[in-house]
């Protein structure tokens, strides 16, 4: 089964994951549900997606372009970091 994936606008450089808790989007590259970035009309690969499938996104994500966020939490838990997967 495909798990489906939300789309999340960045606002003035945060993300809201869950309702009333913006996440600054820096972090959304250390989030083990972020999939990929959004600048203009490419999607990028996440930093953290790519440390999870052991594979390399396409290029660097300047984050300070970044306008949605992929993402594939749909049960509501929040950022995540990869290093509670790395460790």
């Amino acid at each position: 089964m495909t798990r489906g994936r939300r789309t999340l606008p960045v606002e003035r450089g945060e993300v809201r994951c869950l309702p009333g808790e913006p996440v600054i989007v820096e972090k959304c590259r250390f989030c083990v549900h972020s999939t990929s970035f959004r600048i203009k009309t490419a999607w990028i690969t996440s930093p953290a997606r790519a440390y999870c499938l052991r594979s390399r996104p396409e290029k660097d994500v300047d984050l300070s372009t970044v306008e949605e966020v992929e993402c594939d939490d749909l049960d509501g838990e929040g950022y995540r970091s990869i290093m509670s997967i790395l460790s």
